[in-house]
């Protein structure tokens, strides 16, 4: 089992950052890749970023490419996601996510975090 923790969250103006964390316990956290999700009302959870167990490859969804960066602090057992020039369209709720394997396989990681909501006003 692996528990996350998100924060970071929160009231935004458009093209301004915004630096989210999530803290995992419960699993050796630099054994397992780690991502990012989106989800708005009414629509499926969305892919944003992964990254592999040692930060040496990471992965993102074409809309944030450029704008968003995802990184870990393995001795912290901590995962970011920096986001930058934000857009009113970026408004959702973003989750943080666990595999169960060094590589992130696909978009269905095993773990989910209960959510921190990210609002951009234009």
């Amino acid at each position: 089992q692996v528990q996350l923790l998100e924060s970071g969250g929160g009231l935004v103006q458009a093209g301004g950052p915004l630096r989210l964390s999530c803290v995992a316990s419960g699993r050796t956290f630099s054994s397992i890749a780690m991502g990012w999700f989106c989800q708005v009302p009414g629509k499926e959870r969305d892919f944003v970023a992964t990254i592999n167990r040692s930060g040496g490859g990471t992965y993102y969804a074409d809309s944030v490419k450029g704008r968003f960066t995802i990184s870990r602090d393995n001795a912290r057992s901590t995962v970011y996601l920096q986001m930058t020039s934000l857009k009113p369209e970026d408004t959702a709720v973003y989750y943080c996510a666990a595999y169960s394997s060094p590589v992130a396989a696909g978009r269905n990681p095993s773990y989910w975090g209960q959510g921190t909501q990210v609002t951009v006003s234009s």
